[in-house]
């Protein structure tokens, strides 16, 4: 049997268990992780091979013939 009262009560249980944002550690290896993927990326992208297709890839756009 539906009563109000009671999924009045629900609801609000639910929006005060809610948890909302992170904790203090949950930033840290949020960081940590977000530095270590920019440090791969960064190293990849000044590799050798990755830098000269990219300028390959760059300077053929530049001379492109509109």
């Amino acid at each position: 049997m539906w009563n109000p009262m009671r999924e009045w009560l629900r609801g609000l249980v639910r929006r005060v268990r809610r948890d909302e944002g992170m904790t203090t550690s949950e930033y840290a290896m949020g960081t940590i992780a977000a530095c270590a993927f920019a440090a791969v990326l960064y190293k990849v992208v000044t590799s050798g091979a990755v830098s000269g297709a990219l300028q390959s890839v760059i300077g053929k756009a530049l001379n492109a013939q509109f």
